[in-house]
C-alpha cells in the first residue's frame, strides 16, 4: 500500500468541498482497502465519511428511502425492507459473508469495483485498471465474465448483487457535490464499457453517493431474487435474477426483471416484462418469454454455458415466485 494522507469529514458539504482529485472517500472499506494494498488503486488522500448523517431506512409515500451508510446488513433486516421489498433483502443476505455485510455500506456496494482477476492483478494487462493496456480476459480464464453490454475492450462482469433488484425497481441514487445536489436512475448510473472500460458510471469528479429512493409499487412486495453460483455462500453470480410480478388472478399485469452475473452492468430485461404482460402466470408464459433474455450475447471460450444458464434461471425465479404466492 502507498503513503496517502487520512482526513475525517463531518458534514456531506465538508467531505466535497475538501475533495481533490486523488481523493477516494472511505466508508465501510471492503473494496478500497483491499485495492489499496493490491496497488490497483492509490488514493493520494482518504477521506473517512463515517460521521456523516447519511443513515436512516424510511418508508413514506413516495417509496423506501436509504441512507448510502447504512449497512448491508442492517438494510437487510429493515422490516419495511423485508415486508415491502422483498428480493432487495435476499440481494443483500445473498452477498458476501455476514461480517462483511456488517460493515459494508449501501453506496458502497453500489459503487464496489469488478471482481475481474485481470483487473486485481497489476502483472497483467486490464483496460480497466490502465486504459489501452488491453483485456487480459478476452482469451484468458474467463468462465465467470460477461456475456451483455461487452465490448473489444473489456469483458469484466458488474459485480453487485443489490444492484439488480434495485435496477428492476426504477431506484432512483441521489448525489451530492460543491455544485449542489442530483438525482440520477440506477438503471442510466452504470456505463457500458465501450472503449472507456474505466470509466464505470456518471460520478462526476468528487461526487458522492448520499442515498437511494426505490419508488412504491404493487409488484414490489411480489418479488424474488434467486442467485446462482458455484458454491452456497460467499461467491459471486454466474447467473442471477430479481423478479416481481403484479397479478389480477392468475393473469400479468406488471412485471419488473432484471439479471445479474451475466452483464457488464446490472441487465434490465424490458422484452421479457412484455412478453410477460398480459399473459397467464403459468410455466409455458414463462419458458415463452426468457427465450430472447440473453439476446445479442457475446459469450467467450468459457462463459459459452451463461445464455442458457440466464434463461433456465429466469424461469426458476418466476416460477419460485408463482408457487409462494
Amino acid at each position: 500500500m502507498r503513503p496517502y494522507t487520512y482526513a475525517q469529514a463531518r458534514t456531506v458539504r465538508e467531505a466535497v468541498r475538501d475533495a481533490r482529485p486523488g481523493t477516494a472517500f472511505l466508508a465501510g472499506g471492503t473494496t478500497l482497502v483491499d485495492l489499496m494494498k493490491l496497488e490497483v488503486v492509490s488514493p493520494g488522500r482518504v477521506v473517512d465519511i463515517n460521521r456523516l448523517p447519511l443513515g436512516g431506512i424510511t418508508l413514506d409515500h413516495e417509496g423506501l428511502h436509504i441512507g448510502a451508510l447504512e449497512r448491508m446488513s442492517d438494510v437487510a433486516a429493515a422490516p419495511a425492507v423485508r415486508r415491502h421489498y422483498p428480493m432487495v433483502a435476499q440481494a443483500l443476505e445473498l452477498s458476501a459473508s455476514a461480517q462483511l455485510r456488517n460493515m459494508a455500506s449501501i453506496g458502497g456496494n453500489l459503487l464496489q469495483r469488478t471482481r475481474c482477476s485481470y483487473f486485481r492483478d497489476v502483472t497483467t494487462p486490464c483496460n480497466k485498471r490502465e486504459p489501452d493496456s488491453g483485456c487480459s480476459a478476452l482469451e484468458g480464464i474467463n468462465r465467470g465474465h460477461a456475456v451483455l453490454g461487452t465490448s473489444d475492450a473489456c469483458i469484466a462482469t458488474h459485480p453487485s448483487d443489490l444492484a439488480v433488484p434495485l435496477v428492476a425497481l426504477s431506484t432512483t441514487v441521489h448525489l451530492a457535490s460543491a455544485h449542489g445536489t442530483r438525482t440520477v436512475p440506477l438503471e442510466t448510473f452504470y456505463t457500458l464499457p465501450g472503449d472507456t472500460p474505466e470509466v464505470e458510471n456518471v460520478l462526476r469528479p468528487n461526487e458522492l453517493i448520499t442515498g437511494i429512493t426505490v419508488p412504491r409499487s404493487p409488484w414490489a412486495a411480489h418479488s424474488l431474487y434467486l442467485k446462482i453460483r458455484d458454491r452456497q455462500s460467499y461467491e459471486f453470480a454466474l447467473t442471477s435474477a430479481a423478479v416481481a410480478l403484479q397479478l389480477r388472478g392468475r393473469t400479468i399485469v406488471n412485471a419488473r426483471i432484471a439479471a445479474g452475473g451475466v452483464g457488464t452492468r446490472p441487465w434490465r430485461l424490458t422484452a421479457v416484462e412484455r412478453a410477460l404482460t398480459g399473459r397467464p402466470a403459468t410455466s409455458a408464459t414463462f419458458e415463452a418469454a426468457v427465450a430472447g433474455a440473453a439476446d445479442g450475447a457475446r459469450p467467450r471460450e468459457h462463459n459459452r454455458f451463461k445464455p442458457a444458464l440466464l434463461r433456465r434461471t429466469l424461469v426458476r425465479a418466476l416460477t419460485e415466485l408463482q408457487e409462494n404466492r
